[in-house]
């Protein structure tokens, strides 16, 4: 397998251990989850996931987007997990193959212990994968052969089409296209507030968020809670719900704030989260079987700008169960 940049590498490596310090203290806040089936549809393909499998394809995908990555990039890191290890984080494989990229360690891809790391791991492929000269022009199999150097060269095209999708859902470019099935409830979490005026698990999503996608315009919330600006009966109120700001209303932006909320609803049942709402679409875990929905608000006779707040096109809202 090829061998990572190590002037990059140990940027990235840095930056992947501090992401994942949060990744990891927020694993399975829910609890009393169960797994349940993730559900990507693109222009009439559709492809299912575990919720395993889709917290690490979800992942896989965020960081593309952080580092500015085009789709193209997510397609072939999500076609090389496919192949190498079904998005699943293995601690074993082919001779010393670890992770969800079966990367090795006697071939200077990282430790053991890094090449577990989800974050690690795939700004590693990423970094390879840069390196790779003219890999938006090859075929996703070409180019994830050229940063694998696997036995099966061809065996990545078996993966392409479900690469796609995902990566086009993932990535934002496709509105509405990932949603999960969860359980409608979970048990009750410690509800005190923290310093910045959230619940423990409304919290633990403001700084997963932030870990993963990087310094974002965040609201909703405020040391001590919030009492005013939001609907009657708002988990705002009750310090459950956090919102991130994708504004101006644009194109651009419009994909960003898919990106967030579709890493959100893979990450839904690790993080116990209750709604999602964005674009005028809601998703929510109680109605989880049915998708996104049109987001039902009376907008008549009001502003443009105001408008776009109701209907959450300038921000996506998320809240999490009690």
């Amino acid at each position: 397998m090829r061998k990572v940049v190590p002037a990059v590498a140990i940027t990235l490596a840095l930056a992947g251990v501090i992401a994942l310090g949060v990744w990891a203290v927020v694993d399975r806040v829910g609890g009393v989850f169960t797994s349940r089936t993730c559900t990507a549809t693109v222009d009439g393909l559709e492809v299912q996931l575990s919720a395993e499998q889709a917290e690490n394809a979800g992942l896989i995908a965020a960081i593309g987007v952080r580092r500015g990555l085009p789709a193209r990039a997510v397609s072939i890191a999500l076609a090389t997990a496919y192949q190498e290890s079904k998005i699943l984080n293995l601690d074993s494989g082919d001779r010393d193959s670890l992770g969800i990229f079966q990367q090795r360690p006697s071939q200077g891809w990282g430790t053991e212990a890094q090449l577990q790391d989800p974050v690690y791991a795939t700004n590693a492929f990423y970094d390879a994968l840069l390196d790779v000269e003219g890999y938006r022009e090859m075929e996703v199999t070409e180019a994830a052969q050229a940063v694998q150097r696997s036995g099966f060269p061809n065996a990545y095209a078996d993966h392409e089409a479900d690469a796609r999708v995902l990566a086009s859902a993932l990535t934002g470019n496709s509105p509405a296209a990932l949603h999960c099935e969860v359980p409608g409830d979970v048990e009750a979490s410690d509800s005190d507030l923290r310093d910045v005026g959230l619940t423990f698990r409304a919290n633990q999503v403001r700084k997963e968020v932030t870990a993963v996608f990087g310094e974002l315009p965040l609201g909703g919330f405020a040391p001590g809670g919030v009492s005013t600006g939001h609907s009657e009966g708002s988990a705002h109120y009750d310090g459950r719900a956090v919102d991130i700001f994708v504004r101006p209303v644009s194109d651009a932006n419009k994909v960003r704030g898919w990106a967030i909320s579709h890493y959100l609803v893979s990450q839904a049942e690790r993080l116990a989260i209750a709604t999602i709402i964005f674009d005028d679409k809601i998703w929510t875990a109680r109605r989880s079987a049915q998708g996104w929905r049109e987001y039902d608000v009376d907008t008549s006779g009001v502003a443009e700008s105001t408008a776009e707040i109701l209907e959450h096109r300038e921000h996506v809202h998320v809240d999490v169960f009690a």
